[in-house]
């Protein structure tokens, strides 16, 4: 459905970002962020399947200071590769990247970003920094930023068998948000999200998408529903 698109940040650079659009009048419009592993095909999916559900979509190649075309496998050495890279990236030109993908969307409407691991962190950050309608944090390391408060609404994915996030990390962030939505899944690690990973967690990650989607339909389509900032958690 989407396509490859290049696209400019503030400051010149020029990088590819994976770009869909609605079957129809768009909803509004979301920025998928990238686990460490790049725009490899499952963030592709990922993005073409929100933009089925009527948004349009736009998942910014973050890489690509680095190196054009980075794409990682799941596996151990695909993931120290991708940590490496995302520590030679300064932060302040990741914002300009998402701020810029942003810039492209924007006139489908209200705007919010989804997040996936490393991307789950950058989409905490760039809800306190970025004209964002809401955000939503799959399995994001969020307790080291914690005083950097988000300006709208955020709803937090967990995995109760996450070994990189622990349950003590969760109830903080519970703590300092009581009144959003903050998820834990039994019998889910971290990636449960991922199709392509062994920690991928069917059932888990068809609640947490019908959570998303609710929860994208309130902030940034309009829609009312049931879910929102004091909904039950799991």
């Amino acid at each position: 459905m989407g396509q490859f698109t290049t696209i400019m940040a503030r400051d010149g650079h020029e990088f590819q970002s994976w770009l869909a659009a609605p079957p129809a009048r768009p909803r509004g419009a979301l920025v998928v962020l990238q686990e460490i592993f790049g725009i490899n095909a499952h963030i592709r999916a990922v993005a073409d399947s929100f933009a089925a559900e009527g948004y349009t979509v736009i998942a910014p190649s973050l890489f690509d200071r680095i190196r054009r075309g980075i794409q990682l496998e799941y596996t151990p050495a695909g993931m120290q590769e991708g940590r490496g890279y995302v520590q030679q990236l300064a932060p302040e030109n990741t914002l300009r990247d998402i701020a810029a993908a942003l810039a492209v969307v924007k006139h489908s409407g209200r705007a919010g970003t989804v997040g996936y691991c490393w991307g789950g962190t950058l989409a905490y950050l760039a809800a306190g920094k970025l004209p964002m309608a809401c955000a939503v944090v799959y399995y994001g390391k969020v307790t080291n930023h914690l005083d950097q408060r988000p300006k709208c609404p955020v709803m937090y994915h967990y995995g109760a068998e996450d070994k990189s996030i622990s349950q003590d990390d969760v109830e903080r962030v519970r703590a300092a948000y009581p009144e959003a939505p903050v998820y834990t899944y039994e019998a889910a690690g971290h990636g449960f999200n991922c199709d392509q990973r062994d920690s991928h967690n069917p059932q888990a990650s068809a609640l947490a998408r019908q959570r998303t989607l609710e929860f994208l339909g309130r902030y940034v389509a309009g829609v009312a529903t049931a879910a929102g900032p004091g909904a039950p958690r799991a």
